[in-house]
Formats: structure tokens, C-alpha cells, sequence
């Protein structure tokens, strides 16, 4: 164990023990030595301290993301950084698959900046998969230049999985100089997303999700040629802009304000993620979502996925028993637990368990009985 883990642990002790309360993707609970770590006394950011923190925190970073280049830390949401990568990387043309609400928002954002976004759509619940990125690059190609394409990894709104490695390898076969931009929000830190071997180009996350850590950061690895296309690239902006982001990263530093506090939350909780083990915690999270696949099935519901690309983070559930997912919810706030409705259109046709984060398999089986005595009451 680390010494700033121990001494989390330590300020933790006073802190009622961890309960798992919400099972919905985010924000996720966060265990009390992460939240004690917030308490500690501030520092400047400029010090010398912070720069061995911001150090500390980057290289485990980079252990996670799989890359030996750099990762970005902002002040921001997962959100920030689809605009971040479009801004930086797409001067004209770019590229957007779209299957679910947060590769939707992908394209929103992209197409706010100003940039020529053409939109590939794949079946909501289906997985965007090589085939159709093959046809939609290629269809584009035709009349004109694809900078980069943007794909979600993980559609938090369908519990749809990707395949991204394939994905990378069909872009690059077709039209090696397109960037590949992902959106791993709601699956980084619960599934392997190795940047470097896979040819990703920008890998991007936030702090609220499978990190298990309080909302308020976002994470970005960044290839080195996709920071050399940043330097053709005009209207970059300030706040985000990948070259200034890079200076300081060079100087174990950030160009803006840091959040501090969060940051100590990150070292701590990055440490207890490799305490645990990047494999081991991978593994976790496929346990979970398999179990939580068996569940709503043996149990009257059917599952909204396509099969063979289900998350490994959030299982949506088809409402096929049509049962009042408000009604549940309440229920499960007399014991202290949640799970989100279905998003958007699928809101009460659909309800989503998250196993994300901390969640064990002993949280899991404590909900799925207060689910199932739910569920018998709803007979009588």
C-alpha cells in the first residue's frame, strides 16, 4: 500500500463504511478514503508539491490508458473533451458514428464548432462495426478528405459495446492519415482500451464513471500524430488547446487552474486501481455485467443489447414486464439504492443497472433481491 493510500485510509477511518447506493452510469459512489483525500490542506499549483502529484497521477494515467505518449488532465466532463478533439484535430471534414445519444451529442458537438460533420447512423442498441465504417469512409472519401472519425466505445445510453480495435484497423487499411477519435466515457477503467497498440488517436474519459471518483475531471490520451495535426489546425482555442496542454504536461503542470482537490482524490483512487489490478479489475467488471445479463433474463426482462457487443459497465434492460420503473426506484430508496430509467426515448420502455466502479458482486445481489421483492409485490 502507498503512503498517500495509507494516509487516506487513516482520514477515511471517521467516515461511515462503503455502502453502494447508486447503480445508475454515473456519477458513480466513490469510497471514503477517495473522498477524504479532498479534505487534505490546500496547495499552490504551482508548487513544487503539485508537480510531483500531477507527475504521479499522469504515469499511472498513462498505465491505464495503455500509452506511452501523454494524457491530458482538464477541468471539464467527458463533453468537454469531444469538443476539445474536434476543435484541436478537424480543420474542415470529419467523420461521426452515430448509434445512441452520446455519439448523438458527438455530432452536436462537432457540428457547433463549425466543421463539416458527416453522420453515419447505425441502429440504436446495434454496435458501430468495421463493415459499415468501411462503407461510410469510404462513401465519404468520395468527395473529399476525412480527417478524423469520432466513434463511442461505450453508448452509456444503450449499454452498447464497440469494437474499437477493429474499428482503428479498418480506418487505418482504407485511409491511413484519418484520425480515430473515441469516446470511452462510460467504459474506461471497466474495459481494456489499450490506445497505443489499438492505433487510437484520442482516447477520451471522465472521473465519474467506471474511475470511481468524483465529477469534475476528464482525461484524454493523445497520439503523437494526432499532436503534430493539432499544429495545422487553426481555431484551436484557449482552455483546450492540445499544444498548450502539452507544454505544461512537459512541465508536470496544467495551463489553467487545477482542480487540486480532485486531483488528490485521483492519486489516491488510481492507487487502490492498481492495488487491485488493471486485469483483476477488468475481469470484475465483465463478472458483473454477465451476471447482471443472467439476472434480467432469468427474471422475465429482455435485454435491449445486441448480443455479442453488450458493455461490460451498464446493462439496459428491455421493461418487457412493463412495471413502473419510478415505482421501483422508489422502493429502492428505502434501502438506499438507485438504477437509472431508460434514456431518452427509452425512457420507461428500458431501465439501466450500472456495474461500474466499485460495485462488487455482493452490491449486485443485494439489489437484484430488492428488485425481485419488487417484483413480487407487483403480482399480488
Amino acid at each position: 500500500m502507498s503512503e498517500l493510500l495509507r494516509e487516506a485510509a487513516v482520514q477515511a477511518a471517521a467516515i461511515p463504511a462503503h455502502r453502494q447506493r447508486l447503480f445508475i452510469p454515473g456519477p458513480t459512489d466513490v469510497a471514503a478514503e477517495v473522498l477524504a483525500a479532498q479534505t487534505a490542506p490546500m496547495i499552490g499549483h504551482r508548487s513544487d508539491e503539485f508537480e510531483a502529484l500531477f507527475a504521479r497521477c499522469e504515469a499511472q494515467l498513462r498505465q491505464l490508458f495503455f500509452t506511452k505518449t501523454r494524457v491530458f488532465t482538464v477541468v471539464a466532463s467527458g463533453t468537454g473533451l469531444q469538443e476539445a478533439a474536434v476543435r484541436n484535430l478537424v480543420e474542415h471534414r470529419m467523420l461521426s458514428f452515430v448509434n445512441g445519444a452520446f455519439s448523438q451529442r458527438w455530432h452536436d458537438v462537432a457540428a457547433s464548432c463549425g466543421k463539416q460533420v458527416v453522420r453515419a447512423d447505425i441502429p440504436w442498441n446495434s454496435a458501430v462495426k468495421p463493415e459499415q465504417v468501411a462503407n461510410a469512409l469510404q462513401d465519404a472519401l468520395a468527395t473529399g478528405p476525412v480527417e478524423a472519425i469520432a466513434v463511442v466505445h461505450n453508448e452509456t445510453s444503450t449499454g452498447v459495446m464497440s469494437p474499437v480495435r477493429e474499428i482503428a484497423d479498418t480506418v487505418r487499411a482504407i485511409s491511413p492519415e484519418t484520425l480515430v477519435l473515441v469516446d470511452a466515457v462510460s467504459s474506461f477503467g471497466g474495459a481494456r482500451l489499450a490506445t497505443d497498440d489499438w492505433g487510437l488517436d484520442v482516447v477520451l474519459t471522465s472521473s465519474q464513471k467506471a474511475l470511481a471518483l468524483p465529477p469534475g475531471l476528464a482525461f484524454c490520451a493523445v497520439s503523437d500524430r494526432a499532436l503534430q495535426r493539432a499544429r495545422a489546425v487553426s481555431g484551436r482555442g484557449w482552455y483546450f488547446d492540445f499544444l498548450r496542454l502539452e507544454k505544461s504536461r512537459q512541465q508536470q503542470t496544467t495551463p489553467a487552474t487545477p482542480a487540486i482537490s480532485l486531483m488528490r482524490s485521483l492519486a489516491v483512487q488510481l492507487d487502490r486501481i492498481l492495488e487491485e489490478g488493471i486485469e483483476q479489475r477488468f475481469a470484475r467488471h465483465a463478472r458483473l455485467a454477465d451476471r447482471t445479463q443472467r439476472w434480467a433474463l432469468a427474471n422475465g426482462f429482455e435485454l435491449m443489447a445486441e448480443a455479442g457487443y453488450r458493455s461490460h459497465t451498464v446493462t439496459t434492460v428491455t421493461n418487457t414486464r412493463a412495471i413502473s420503473v419510478n415505482a421501483l426506484n422508489a422502493a429502492l430508496a428505502r434501502q438506499e439504492m438507485e438504477i437509472s430509467n431508460g434514456y431518452g426515448d427509452y425512457k420507461d420502455k428500458a431501465f439501466r443497472i450500472a456495474h461500474m466502479g466499485e460495485v462488487q458482486e455482493s452490491d449486485l445481489e443485494r439489489l437484484f433481491a430488492a428488485i425481485e421483492h419488487f417484483l413480487t409485490g407487483q403480482k399480488q
